[in-house]
């Protein structure tokens, strides 16, 4: 998982904010949003298979995914919670 050190400089490419490791209430109810189809990323993309980690922005808005322990931190790519 994403070490304290790492999770001190990492920041949102879209702005520039800070980002926390989401909680298992978040990916649990996201998790779900995946389950019934009605999740995609920036991009358009639909997201078919559950997380198990990401980062949320400090506004609670938006969730880059962590897969396979590495934060994927493209804007295209991030996930909008909004409608979770």
């Amino acid at each position: 998982m994403i070490g304290a050190d790492l999770l001190e400089i990492l920041r949102c490419p879209q702005d520039k904010s800070r980002l926390q490791l989401a909680d298992d209430s978040l990916l649990a109810k996201l998790n779900q949003a995946i389950a019934g189809g009605n999740v995609t990323n920036q991009s358009g993309t639909k997201i078919t298979a559950p997380l198990s980690a990401g980062l949320v922005r400090e506004d609670n808005r938006v969730l880059y995914p962590i897969i396979d322990d590495l934060p994927v931190l493209l804007i295209d790519e991030s996930i909008s919670l909004d409608s979770i």
